[in-house]
């Protein structure tokens, strides 16, 4: 934390417009206003490391996404340039999001929740649970999330650029069915993670999957691939240490996680 705080504030003690660091995509941030080019960061600052950002609980978020005004204008006057709608659109910031708050808002919501259910006024919260489940993978697994180039919205992807589906399902209980997964939308990734959401809000389990084995072990004729709890059981978190080490954030793991679940992962993440 400190090599970054230093390396932002050393960054901005003068302005950069000779140099090339205006080409670059991703950006570190201190705080709103405050930015500095992953690469000057990597080159310049003793002891930084971009993993060691994530385990803290930073994670990657599109300037699409975000529509950071701020940035827009800390670039435009460090690099005395204009930025093009073109690297906008590519451009990433790692940041650390209020934890705190996000944890109190979703508290607040799951008792809101509770009473607009008991009142029979909503029967279901597909969207917002979809959203929230995939900022768990975003933070969990330091993806990142960058405009589709399709009508779909946003992808997510690895840092060495694998291009992950993210699948949230909402619910104590998994449908005998198993949860759907779209074959079309396996074809275009390299893995699948599965966020099994509990009804209030919290991560009951975790799966993550090649894609390949997906698609030949689930494929058949139709658009749809469903994918049952005991076919993929012994690849959940709270049975397999398997993929411990894709975890970027332990602590955003572990703090969203269901008790009974966060139990089952300290001891394998920790070994």
């Amino acid at each position: 934390m400190e090599s970054m705080i230093k390396g932002v504030d050393l960054f901005n003690e003068s302005t950069h417009g000779s140099s090339n660091y205006y080409k670059d995509n991703i950006y570190v941030m201190k705080k709103k206003g405050e930015y500095a080019p992953l690469s000057f960061m990597e080159k310049k600052v003793e002891e930084f490391n971009e993993s060691e950002l994530l385990s803290k609980g930073y994670i990657y978020d599109s300037l699409d996404l975000v529509g950071d005004k701020e940035f827009t204008q800390w670039y435009e006057n460090q690099f005395s340039r204009k930025l093009k709608r073109t690297q906008a659109k590519q451009v990433m910031i790692i940041h650390l999001p209020d934890n705190k708050r996000i944890f109190d808002a979703i508290e607040t919501v799951n008792k809101v929740y509770d009473i607009l259910r008991d009142e029979h006024i909503i029967f279901n919260g597909k969207k917002l649970p979809v959203q929230l489940g995939e900022w768990y993978a975003k933070c969990i697994f330091g993806l990142m999330q960058k405009k589709s180039t399709s009508q779909r919205g946003f992808d997510f992807y690895t840092t060495d650029n694998k291009r992950v589906e993210v699948v949230v399902h909402w619910g104590d209980q998994t449908s005998p069915k198993g949860v759907k997964v779209r074959k079309s939308f396996c074809d275009l990734s390299d893995q699948v993670i599965i966020i099994y959401m509990a009804r209030n809000f919290m991560i009951r389990d975790i799966c993550l999957l090649d894609s390949d084995f997906v698609l030949r072990k689930f494929a058949g004729k139709g658009h749809t691939m469903f994918l049952k709890d005991s076919d993929i059981g012994t690849y959940f978190f709270s049975k397999s240490a398997k993929h411990k080490d894709k975890v970027a954030n332990k602590n955003s793991l572990l703090k969203y996680a269901l008790p009974k679940l966060a139990m089952n992962l300290t001891e394998f993440l920790e070994s």
